[in-house]
């Protein structure tokens, strides 16, 4: 069967522990032209406070991506046929200087953004979101729906550095880069430095919807509001593995108990149905951590679930 687009080695053919190691076992590109969505690694965590080893997250979330198959068994999307996709790589980073490396992040999203193509990374840290961010909203400030136990909206760490994974959208607000009134973050929890350490998130319109809330409200009714929050207008989705509960993703670095479960990312995730998405990531996939890849491979789901959402956004644009 003749095929349009990049289509991934087939498990039936070539078993998934032989051949190249790509993101869904799809092509190695060197660029991303001629691509709908680009799926990208960023090797780095310089952005880490405490627990290192973010910098491992891509190369085992394309080991386990092995595991995808070629169709979503809900929604019947088959995204490599409707969709062009391929893997374009690392982004170039710099592990002993922190801000070149944000420097050299945002110039390789900047190259992959030009193309025309819709950047889905995997980190890395999620300090790394804000390089991105700066290539994708350049020209004016995206919305963003946020999976994770942290806001990640502190001021500074260890005297006045402003650059850690705990301060990523903090900065980029600041930067014009997000609009805070269409922001919301989801499965907030754990403990805080300072019983109004979110005062600030909140003070510029965030909405922050904490773990005991979803627990009473349910999915779907957090994901309504969601989207009217965002709106039709460009929206950014980040989703940190720490917001799955650390019984089922140990590996990354600041782990809260109370979290997600795996089937309830999976089903937030699939209610970004409708969702102008212009980028999209997962971070904080720290294998030095995990256990039996169990972290890496519910990364690699959550990478299959925001791809199969994203591709067929586009396919319906098409079909306008």
């Amino acid at each position: 069967m003749a095929h349009k687009f990049n289509q991934p080695v087939d498990a039936a053919d070539v078993p998934r522990f032989a051949g190249h190691s790509t993101f869904m076992r799809l092509p190695a590109v060197v660029t991303a032209e001629g691509l709908d969505i680009a799926l990208v690694g960023i090797p780095w965590d310089g952005g880490t406070t405490n627990r290192a080893g973010a910098r491992h997250g891509p190369r085992e979330v394309r080991s386990q991506s092995s595991l995808m198959r070629r169709a979503h068994h809900v929604s019947g999307v088959a995204p490599f046929d409707i969709a062009n996709v391929a893997d374009v790589g690392d982004l170039s980073v710099n592990p002993i200087n922190l801000l070149d490396g944000l420097a050299r992040i945002e110039a390789g999203m900047a190259e992959i953004v030009a193309t025309g193509a819709l950047p889905l990374s995997v980190g890395g840290d999620h300090l790394t979101t804000l390089p991105v961010m700066r290539a994708v909203a350049k020209d004016a400030p995206v919305g963003m729906i946020h999976f994770d136990a942290h806001s990640d909206t502190n001021d500074t760490y260890f005297g006045d550095n402003p650059f850690t994974h705990g301060t990523p959208f903090r900065r980029a607000i600041e930067e014009g880069l997000l609009d805070p009134k269409r922001v919301v973050q989801i499965g907030i929890r754990g403990s805080v430095y300072d019983p109004d350490e979110h005062g600030w998130a909140k003070a510029q319109g965030i909405r922050i919807i904490y773990m005991e809330e979803f627990v009473r409200r349910g999915a779907a009714s957090v994901m309504e509001e969601a989207r009217s929050i965002v709106g039709s207008g460009r929206t950014y989705v980040s989703f940190d593995i720490d917001c799955i509960d650390p019984s089922m993703a140990p590996g990354t670095g600041t782990p809260e108990i109370g979290g997600f479960s795996t089937r309830e990312a999976q089903e937030l995730v699939r209610l970004l149905d409708g969702v102008n998405i212009v980028a999209a990531d997962v971070v904080e996939v720290a294998p030095p951590f995990d256990l039996a890849g169990m972290t890496a491979l519910a990364g690699a789901t959550i990478m299959f679930e925001l791809l199969c959402i994203m591709a067929d956004m586009i396919n319906k644009r098409r079909c306008v």
